[in-house]
């Protein structure tokens, strides 16, 4: 863009409105009937109620679409499929994506039916994450992606990538651009922050590294979910210094994360499939500010229709359907298993106990296995938990369980299913990592509160 252009106000509009209607609707918390909570999730909620006992079938449907239909295209290479970008990124897929998908197809019939083993459809296990979990991803993923647009074409990012670069850069190793990307996963929820990451990635807006490191650093649970763990622990009472706990300990591990293996020996280099977007030089003769200005209406002023937005968003909702609910599904099924049925993850808690007592946390015992089964799902450690008497550990199981941030039934799994470029040997490492960066932290501020 050149400096000398001129803008209109309708150019200006075009940037403000759309972006603060995409800002309220994922991002602001807002107060329903004395509970806090996201636009987002008050859709989620509406459209579970609305369909009711159909949403878990409206799930398995998608999953069995997609690996069907990825059958068929493996099978018979039909012309219709494979002429369409979309639909070709969508079903033409490879082994490894297919077995995800005929697993989860297979979970699915299980779980809807009761047929074989309970420990598989079980309550605790696939049937928790189909009758739970997926019945408000894919609400979440429809409303998201057409909301995503807003957010991604009208300007805002352009804003804040140039008035947030000479924070984001030295501060977090990111693009000032990553500050809203950045602030959605953290404000608004998790799941909607995996899908704004791989949309920018996909796009040539990240690097490798930049991409891994918001999606394994930023991508928290929503506001609303954090308000659930502090019911199921009986710590309601205790949100604002929860919250703060959780913002520190956060920012801690941001600052190092990105700087340490595996997230800092991420090749900086673009998605292969993607136009490279290199971050602008910003003239000196002008400020941050009024550049950032230019820059949002400059990109309002080329969206001439809706239409993109339209085909942007439909496009949007058909991958985290087809790609992503499969991936959810397989995995959340396979970690629950793990966590309810086998003592994996008592034995691999039993080296937190020295730790957990070095930081004097009381019952440290009963509360090592929480600090690891949250890696299967972030609300197993609040259950296991709940039955500790002491409020402190209650206190540092509830900050810890958000903090780790890596749960296998839900983030793990969409960064897993995403293009983003995370393996199942970097979230392992990454949430043993945020582990040790976070709970010191939470254990000297529950010691500073109690």
């Amino acid at each position: 863009m050149q400096e000398g252009k001129s803008y209109t106000i309708g150019n200006y509009l075009k940037f403000i409105i759309p972006s603060l209607l995409g800002i309220f609707l994922l991002m602001i918390p807002i107060s329903v009937n004395g509970e806090v909570t996201l636009v987002v999730a008050i859709w989620a909620d509406f459209i579970d109620t609305f369909f009711g006992a159909a949403m878990p079938t409206v799930a398995g449907i998608i999953i069995g679409l997609s690996f069907f239909v990825a059958l068929f295209t493996k099978w018979q290479q039909p012309y219709v499929i494979l002429r369409s970008d979309t639909l070709r990124s969508l079903f033409d897929v490879g082994p490894i994506a297919l077995f995800t998908r005929g697993l989860a197809t297979i979970f699915v019939v299980m779980s809807l039916f009761h047929i074989g083993p309970e420990w598989i459809w079980s309550d605790a296990t696939g049937g928790n994450i189909l009758f739970g979990l997926l019945t408000t991803l894919v609400a979440i993923f429809f409303f998201a992606g057409y909301v995503l647009p807003l957010l991604l074409d009208f300007g805002l990012l352009e804003f804040f990538g140039t008035i947030m670069k000479k924070v984001m850069r030295p501060v977090f190793t990111l693009p000032g651009r990553s500050s809203i990307d950045s602030l959605v996963s953290w404000l608004g929820d998790g799941t909607i922050g995996v899908m704004l990451t791989n949309k920018q990635y996909e796009e040539g807006y990240y690097t490798k590294r930049e991409a891994a490191v918001i999606g394994t650093t930023f991508s928290l649970v929503s506001i609303d979910f954090t308000i659930v763990i502090l019911l199921e622990l009986n710590l309601e009472h205790m949100f604002l210094p929860y919250y703060g706990t959780i913002i520190v300990a956060g920012l801690a591990a941001a600052l190092i994360m990105p700087r340490i293996p595996p997230l800092s020996r991420k090749a900086n280099t673009f998605y292969e499939k993607a136009e490279a977007h290199e971050e602008e030089v910003i003239p000196k003769n002008i400020s941050l500010f009024k550049w950032g200005i230019h820059q949002a209406a400059e990109r309002a002023k080329n969206m001439e229709s809706f239409l993109p937005v339209v085909k942007g968003g439909s496009r949007n909702v058909l991958t985290m359907w087809f790609e992503v609910i499969p991936v959810v599904m397989a995995i959340g099924t396979v970690a629950t298993i793990i966590a309810e049925y086998t003592p994996i993850f008592s034995w691999l808690g039993a080296p937190f106990i020295p730790l957990l007592n070095l930081l004097q946390i009381p019952e440290a015992t009963e509360a090592a296995q929480t600090v690891v089964v949250g890696f299967a799902d972030m609300f197993l450690p609040a259950i296991l938990g709940s039955g500790i008497e002491s409020e402190m550990t209650r206190f540092v199981i509830a900050c810890l369980s958000v903090t780790q941030l890596i749960y296998m039934s839900e983030v793990g799994a969409l960064l897993l299913g995403s293009k983003l470029p995370i393996n199942m040997k970097d979230l392992i490492i990454i949430f043993i990592l945020r582990t040790l960066i976070t709970l010191p932290i939470i254990a000297l501020i529950a010691h500073i509160i109690f």
